[in-house]
């Protein structure tokens, strides 16, 4: 049995920030995770200044590809309004993996199959064991359905549901576009660059809503590809999109249970407004980590549930 005060079930930035912090209180941990670094991650990679400032990062130091952008494309319902801005965009392929070698703990190749508590330890496939248990391994966590479940289920009305891909691209583009409501779709498509060359394209909306309206998003999906190329943003694109699921921030919820903590996708951290789960999802893991220290309890009150609210700081302007 390897022991380990405690274990962080997923790697991705929750699960390491969590771990980054916990290094800073002396306190041992390691982090479990399913595929080994660097592992492909399709997301559109946005970030915002402060997740650089609670990881204490000077984003011109990050060694990985990055995009700033001073100007973000908005388009409602098909009216375009410029909006300037601070923002970044990295790959999580790269931004992932040097987060994980950032912490200072390793991170153990490791699918994550039976959790169990015994007396005051956490049991994972009779192979590790920990006093504290962090939940870190998405909307799938291993951690959240083993105790949080069937106590306190999600809101289905919060699920999104999004279709996306990365590639290298040639054609140059530099500027974000993120397009709301086309085609009633509840939610909005985006079009990132990233640094070194690489393009995100997505569709995001509320699955509750799509099955009302009776659409698929993949419907919305090939006016998305059809836009991009009538934009002459994407040419010469055969697209092999991939499907994920998240949850928008809803009330409060229990997100502690004894000592086993869930933080980032696996909490349903997101924002309401953008759908934004980096941020969120660093923030979760360093108050857990904090919570872990201080023996106190852990609680989400302090994360903004929008990132509008979350951008805005005194003398900048409203980023959205």
């Amino acid at each position: 049995m390897i022991d380990s005060k405690v274990i962080i079930v997923g790697g991705g930035p929750a699960g390491s920030a969590c771990a980054w912090k916990l290094r800073q209180y002396e306190i041992p941990a390691m982090i479990l995770d399913s595929q080994s670094f660097p592992r492909p991650k399709t997301c559109a990679g946005w970030i915002t200044p402060r997740v650089f400032e609670d990881l204490k990062i000077d984003a011109s130091e990050y060694p990985g590809g990055i995009l700033t952008f001073r100007r973000l494309n908005f388009y409602f319902w098909g009216r375009k309004i410029p909006v300037k801005t601070h923002q970044y965009s990295i790959r999580r392929f790269e931004f992932d993996h040097w987060l994980v070698d950032r912490t200072g703990f390793p991170l153990i190749p490791h699918a994550v199959k039976n959790i169990r508590q015994e007396y005051h330890h956490y049991i994972i496939d009779d192979q590790y064991r920990c006093e504290y248990l962090v939940g870190a391994g998405g909307t799938n966590c291993p951690v959240y359905r083993a105790f949080f479940r069937q106590c306190f289920p999600r809101n289905p009305l919060n699920k999104i549901v999004a279709m996306e891909e990365e590639f290298k691209s040639d054609d140059g583009h530099r500027e974000c576009h993120l397009w709301f409501f086309d085609n009633r779709l509840p939610g909005y498509a985006w079009f990132v660059p990233k640094g070194n060359g690489f393009v995100n394209v997505g569709i995001g909306g509320k699955y509750a809503r799509l099955r009302k309206q009776g659409v698929n998003l993949t419907q919305h999906w090939d006016r998305l590809v059809q836009k991009l190329a009538d934009l002459s943003l994407v040419t010469k694109r055969d697209y092999r999109p991939k499907g994920c699921s998240y949850y928008l921030r809803d009330k409060e919820r229990r997100v502690q249970l004894d000592k086993a903590y869930v933080i980032g996708d696996a909490a349903g951290l997101a924002t309401r407004d953008m759908g934004e789960g980096i941020g969120p999802a660093v923030r979760s893991g360093i108050l857990a980590a904090e919570a872990i220290a201080s023996d106190k309890q852990y609680s989400l009150r302090s994360i903004r549930r929008y990132s509008a609210m979350d951008i805005w700081r005194p003398g900048r302007r409203l980023l959205f």
